[in-house]
């Protein structure tokens, strides 16, 4: 039965136990308090009544002292009796009138014994049978002579019976408006836990369109006071996390789908080219042996090309997962040098190109992997030869600017569209579509540059306008 009663308990909603738990404390303390009330007002009622047998006893005493006579006023359903207490035994003297003594007058005899024997006034509650509950108290009158008078606490008891049902009644009350108003106030005060679980069931339920909303902070309320606020705000923030995290897991995801298909595209041509070669050096091996050459220098070419296409793929895999043993090699290293040498060979290989150089006459020494610095240089800089026409002037300048050493490489073409200047990093993006991969490149230059410069802490910008197109690549220097 205790075990049903505890689990009827616990499927209650939570502001239902807790106006419960209230209502049952609640109940201990009007227990306690009613307890207190009643035993103070008996206690002050039976001192009352002690006050009014001792002051009646004072006038009987004297009467009974100068005339020998119980005289004086007498109570209603009050009883005297007046005992001879010289001897071993108390004897009781007549009394006066015969509704003096109640039926029974062992209590009364008792009582005065013990006032003999301990020679002060003595009070007790006693039952006196065929008539009730009455206060007794005995005192002496003279040596040898004790008054015992009772006087009938049949009032008293009605008055707590009354105070009693007055107290159940009453607490009954206040405990259901207890209960109730503690209830409603937090059923109110928990509204906000009631939206959390409701937002949570249609997360949970896959409705991810939970997700957008927030608890909302209702006027002219707390809501639960400060305590329930931080916990909406927490949900809130929580929800907002939800929010970010599927979006950027959206995002990654439509990146990725968006890098394979290209990855399998880039690969394609060279998959294709590499077959169509082999079977053209197949025959020409067996029909035109003075083709074979030209079809295997091809057929070297296409799977060259391949070869750097999965190395640069590679190399931004390992970036992004970020490996301890990712391919930086550091160490003390000049990037002026670097620029020189990188110019140097973009002389070499594009000498239609005026380029020009400018940098600092002092080495600037920072703590890189240089062969990674100078293929950062050497992408941006066949960037600027492959996207610009022929004889288009292209600068490099290197320079330090506080913290940082700072690398800009500029060139004097068409520059590149708004639309496509947040994209040019992204991984086989072209900002020309119809142009040939033979010319285009395979779209890798400008990630692989971007994410080498992330890995060693720098940046690598891009500001463009009609008639020019600047990349900026910042390094940290050492501290």
């Amino acid at each position: 039965m205790i075990d049903k009663l505890r689990r009827a308990f616990r499927r209650l909603r939570l502001g239902t136990r807790l106006a419960l738990g209230l209502g049952a404390l609640s109940l201990v303390v009007f227990t306690v308090v009613g307890a207190a009330l009643t035993t103070y007002m008996r206690d002050y009622l039976t001192n009352q009544l002690d006050d009014q047998l001792g002051l009646a006893q004072i006038a009987q005493s004297k009467s009974i002292a100068e005339t020998g006579t119980l005289q004086g006023k007498k109570y209603y359903r009050w009883y005297y009796a007046v005992y001879d207490v010289s001897g071993r035994v108390p004897e009781l003297r007549s009394p006066e009138e015969n509704g003096d003594l109640p039926p029974d007058i062992a209590p009364l005899t008792s009582l005065a014994g013990k006032q003999a024997a301990d020679g002060t006034e003595v009070l007790r509650s006693a039952h006196l049978a065929g008539t009730g509950g009455y206060r007794l108290r005995a005192c002496a009158v003279k040596p040898g002579v004790v008054l015992v008078s009772a006087a009938p606490t049949d009032g008293i008891d009605a008055t707590m019976r009354r105070l009693i049902g007055f107290q159940v009644v009453a607490f009954a009350v206040a405990l259901a408006v207890l209960v109730e108003f503690g209830r409603r106030m937090l059923r109110r005060g928990l509204n906000p836990l009631s939206d959390m679980a409701h937002t949570a069931h249609g997360i949970a339920s896959h409705d991810l369109t939970e997700s957008a909303a927030r608890l909302p902070i209702r006027a002219g309320e707390r809501g639960g006071g400060p305590e329930v606020e931080e916990l909406r705000t927490a949900f809130n923030t929580m929800l907002e996390h939800i929010d970010d995290s599927l979006a950027v897991r959206a995002e990654a995801e439509q990146r990725l789908r968006r890098f394979v298909a290209d990855a399998s595209h880039e690969l394609r041509t060279p998959l294709m080219s590499v077959r169509g070669y082999a079977d053209l050096f197949q025959y020409a091996a067996a029909n035109a042996p003075e083709e074979r050459d030209r079809h295997l220098a091809r057929l070297r070419a296409e799977a060259a090309r391949m070869g750097v296409l999965l190395d640069d793929l590679l190399l931004l895999a390992r970036l992004d997962a970020a490996e301890v043993d990712a391919p930086l090699r550091l160490r003390e290293a000049d990037l002026v040098g670097l620029a020189e040498e990188a110019s140097a060979a973009f002389r070499a290989g594009h000498p239609d190109r005026p380029l020009s150089v400018t940098s600092p006459q002092d080495p600037l020494v920072l703590r890189m992997d240089p062969h990674r610095i100078r293929q950062v240089l050497d992408n941006l800089l066949t960037n600027a030869a492959v996207h610009t026409p022929a004889g288009t002037p292209v600068s490099v300048e290197v320079t330090r600017q506080r913290n940082t050493a700072v690398v800009r490489i500029e060139d004097a073409g068409p520059g590149i569209p708004p639309a496509d200047r947040e994209k040019v990093f992204d991984r086989f993006y072209r900002v020309d579509k119809a142009r040939t991969r033979d010319r285009g490149g395979s779209g890798l230059g400008l990630s692989v540059a971007r994410s080498l410069a992330h890995a060693h802490g720098g940046t690598v910008t891009l500001d463009s306008r009609p008639g020019s197109a600047l990349f900026t690549v910042t390094l940290p220097l050492p501290g």
